[in-house]
């Protein structure tokens, strides 16, 4: 009977029957905990806050618990940093890859942070708006793109021109980086925009033409008011003990510290040129398979950094496909491999993806979907396939750069199209058992993330899974 049975379960049931005693409810991983949220008593995150990502407190536990002495461990998704100073605070040798400028530009803040004469700075802030006053001709020059133009009052955008031109010739880089990220953490406080998801949200106030209900903001500070609050409290922080035990918060003594090293790029292209067994430890969190479009969340951020459309738009195209309009990299992927000589893991990760049933169905079950206008955008299904094409050579990668015995811990949430729910922590497991991993626990969060007003709509509120995999290393 139990097998008769079987022959009626989708390849997705089947999967989830395979790794069912592996999937565990863990009252102890919160949605705080896991999700940034945990962070805001830390500085940095409090002066700004990178919401993709997860708490301090989630790497340390799996850094103690799973490892009796400090190592090196890498992330390779690393936003801005948690895993890296989380281990580092720790005595661990941290490592990271990041392919948007805004995480990489959060992180060598914090290593200013950690130099900078508080002495130093304090004097150069005292001064600082009396000097901002007499600038009249200043060099530098936002050059927006056609999603932040007009975001900001006519005095901010002249004042945030003035101020990247007076940064840009402090000499000192730690004060110059710290003074950068003073406006770069105020950008969206002094907009007329609300970050909103995946987009921008208008105020009524700016000059675009808005439709629908008018939105209002609230209050939108001047460049000044915004600005000298984030230095009073970055100062103020600073003060407080010093720079260098400014995010302790385990006692480190005895234990060396490492400085923390970041390569800005692509994991795709970065992972492969890392050394085989030469990590401990991977902890790291890829942007979910949800359609969000980071280039659009941080395109402030990214014109203040002086990116354009092209550099922007480049971007997008180089990230993991989580977006509807990520073309495919397959074609690239294969040159690269043959590039560098490798050409037997791209095809060791084709054979992989190709020969998971449950991915396979996912991708019919979309392309059906699609065929019959059930889905919101017709490049949901090869978003949704190159995804985790995408994952499969990610997990390739992290299984050769781990030493036998280590420990991969990834943060990652199921997602739901045209009302069928993608397991994503139980194909990713798959692929990862295929990969050289032994899936170790699928501990999933007791409280699950629901699916959007739209879905919820058409098929009523359901609860998907939100998961942190504990794989290890053959």
């Amino acid at each position: 009977m139990e097998q008769a049975a079987e022959l009626f379960l989708t390849e997705r049931q089947k999967l989830y029957h395979r790794f069912a005693d592996r999937l565990e409810t863990a009252n102890n991983l919160t949605r705080k905990v896991v999700s940034f949220q945990a962070n805001k008593e830390e500085p940095v995150y409090r002066w700004f806050k990178y919401k993709e990502g997860f708490s301090a407190s989630l790497v340390k536990y799996f850094l103690t618990e799973y490892s009796p002495k400090p190592g090196r461990v890498l992330d390779p998704f690393s936003g801005a940093g948690t895993t890296l100073f989380a281990g580092q605070e720790l005595g661990w040798q941290s490592y990271g890859i990041e392919l948007l400028p805004v995480g990489s530009f959060v992180v060598k803040t914090r290593q200013a942070l950690n130099e900078v004469d508080v002495q130093r700075l304090k004097a150069v802030v005292k001064n600082i708006w009396s000097d901002l006053a007499r600038i009249r001709h200043y060099d530098s020059h936002l050059n927006h793109i056609s999603i932040t133009k007009d975001a900001f009052p006519e005095e901010a955008e002249v004042y945030l021109n003035k101020y990247l031109s007076y940064c840009s010739k402090i000499q000192d880089q730690s004060i110059q980086s710290i003074l950068r990220f003073a406006a770069f953490a105020e950008l969206e406080a002094i907009s007329y925009t609300r970050k909103d998801g995946q987009y921008l949200r208008w105020d009524y106030r700016s000059q675009r033409q808005l439709a629908g209900k008018p939105f209002d903001k609230g209050k939108i500070l001047t460049f000044q008011e915004a600005v000298q609050r984030k230095l009073h409290d970055i100062i103020h922080d600073l003060s407080v003990g010093n720079a260098v035990s400014l995010f302790e918060q385990f006692e480190n003594s005895g234990k060396d510290k490492y400085p923390v090293t970041i390569a800005e790029g692509s994991c795709l292209e970065e992972l492969p040129k890392l050394e085989d067994g030469y990590f401990d430890f991977i902890i790291t969190s890829p942007p979910y398979c949800n359609r969000y479009d980071y280039t659009r969340t941080y395109a402030l951020e990214l014109v203040y950094l002086g990116y354009d459309n092209d550099q922007v738009r480049n971007l997008r195209q180089s990230m993991l496909s989580c977006t509807v309009e990520n073309k495919e990299k397959i074609d690239r992927l294969n040159q690269f491999y043959t590039s560098i000589g490798k050409p037997g893991i791209f095809e060791k990760v084709l054979s992989v993806y190709d020969n998971s049933a449950a991915m396979g169905e996912v991708n019919s079950v979309l392309d059906v979907l699609n065929k019959l206008e059930k889905l919101n955008n017709s490049n949901i299904p090869r978003m949704v396939k190159n995804y985790f094409l995408e994952l499969c050579f990610v997990i390739c990668e992290m299984a050769r750069v781990l030493r036998s015995g280590g420990y991969c811990v990834m943060i990652n949430d199921n997602v739901r199209y045209g009302g069928e729910e993608i397991p994503v922590d139980l194909i990713l497991s798959e692929f990862a058992e295929n990969l050289d991993f032994k899936i170790k626990k699928i501990f999933v969060l007791p409280k699950g993330k629901g699916n959007s007003s739209q879905q919820m709509g058409n098929y009523g509120r359901t609860e998907i899974r939100k998961c942190v995999y504990l794989w290890q290393k053959r």
